[in-house]
């Protein structure tokens, strides 16, 4: 695909003039913070909306865990590693304690956020005395290089608490449940570049939907919205790879071959959402000795945490689910803050509340209506 400059894109997107609402989902925390940093909703004709989507990997990794990380980082003298978005996300419940690994740290835990399983080993290997968990969240970018280090092998005194999941079934799971949940996609440049752009061909070929791939400058988020608005003026759906130098329709074989060897596929909770077919990476059984639910047998009892409704007002999961904008949340702002968090939306880089916070964006243009179309 030709690339065009930004002045370009945004003559021809002032060319287009949509005489509807035109619903884009942005799944990827990556695209929420280009086009709110950059001030993109801005540029736009009053009916072109830009949601965020479930594309957060802190804001949907279950409570329960995190309660396994905070259990084994206060019971179990280990020394718990994170990456840093994941030690302030809070989780409620029933059960007396801290509500968030930062808070156990406080309490005594030896708690550390990483940037990199090659950190982890590190540290294991510099603490061959104690016990390391690494408690690993996340989508498919980071699940590659989590199966890489596993199938490379790990000191004995590591092991992995594995939290991640798959993109594609929450957006199949939305459009299963309401069609017309939004009009088109763009669908996230990172995880597209590991696991293929064919991989997204559902939304187009299955649900009729404009659908293309985009990585995370401003020319290619503007490129995939002409790319979805032409197609919308040409009655017409369909695939468009608009991050070509990095995204092939394969993707990386080298990196699934990984996850395919070190892990499993199966349904996952996701926070605010519920159960999602197909959509949750486990451990083989063969790598056993590295499954820290495996090693602490005591993690496997899930009845030990009951999980409270969200406070009064929170609606996170529905900010999660493209169904409101973040300034919509009526704790916006107001009672949950990056420096006080109510809710994971709010705690991560890559959650939309956060990113709308730091960027100094307050609320959506009025005129425009919201997700729900309410």
């Amino acid at each position: 695909m030709r690339r065009q400059s930004v002045e370009t894109l945004i003559a021809g997107l002032d060319a287009m003039h949509p005489e509807r609402p035109f619903r884009v989902m942005n799944v990827c925390g990556g695209h929420e913070r280009s086009i709110t940093q950059a001030g993109l909703r801005s540029l736009l004709d009053k009916h072109i909306e830009l949601i965020p989507g479930p594309g957060c990997p802190v804001c949907i990794c279950p409570e329960e865990d995190i309660a396994q990380a905070i259990h084994l980082a206060l019971n179990e003298q280990v020394i718990l590693l994170s990456f840093g978005d994941m030690l302030r996300v809070p989780v409620f419940s029933h059960t007396e304690g801290p509500r968030s690994l930062l808070a156990a740290r406080s309490q005594g835990a030896d708690v550390r956020p990483v940037a990199s399983p090659l950190d982890a080993v590190a540290i294991a290997r510099a603490n061959v005395t104690q016990q390391v968990v690494f408690f690993a969240a996340g989508f498919e970018t980071t699940m590659a290089p989590v199966a890489a280090m596993v199938a490379e092998g790990v000191p004995d005194n590591l092991t992995v608490l594995l939290s991640g999941r798959l993109t594609w079934p929450a957006v199949a799971m939305l459009l299963s449940n309401d069609e017309q949940a939004f009009d088109a996609l763009i669908a996230p440049g990172h995880v597209a570049t590991i696991m293929g752009s064919d991989e997204w061909a559902f939304v187009a070929e299955q649900h009729g939907l404009p659908t293309a791939i985009a990585g995370f400058h401003g020319e290619s988020v503007l490129a995939a919205l002409q790319c979805l608005l032409q197609q919308r003026s040409d009655n017409r759906a369909q695939l468009v790879n608009c991050y070509p130098e990095v995204v092939k329709p394969q993707g990386n074989t080298q990196a699934q071959q990984l996850l395919r060897e070190v892990m499993v596929v199966s349904a996952a909770n996701w926070r605010g959402i519920g159960v999602v077919e197909d959509s949750g990476f486990t451990l083989r059984p063969e790598f056993a000795t590295v499954n820290a639910r495996v090693r602490f047998s005591e993690l496997t009892d899930q009845s030990s945490f009951t999980p409270l409704a969200p406070p009064a007002g929170a609606r996170c999961a529905d900010v999660v689910l493209g169904r409101l904008y973040p300034d919509q949340c009526p704790l916006f702002g107001n009672e949950c803050t990056p420096r006080h968090p109510i809710g994971p939306c709010m705690v991560s880089d890559e959650g939309a509340c956060r990113i709308w916070m730091s960027s100094g964006m307050r609320s959506v243009d009025e005129s425009k209506p919201t997700p729900e179309g309410v």
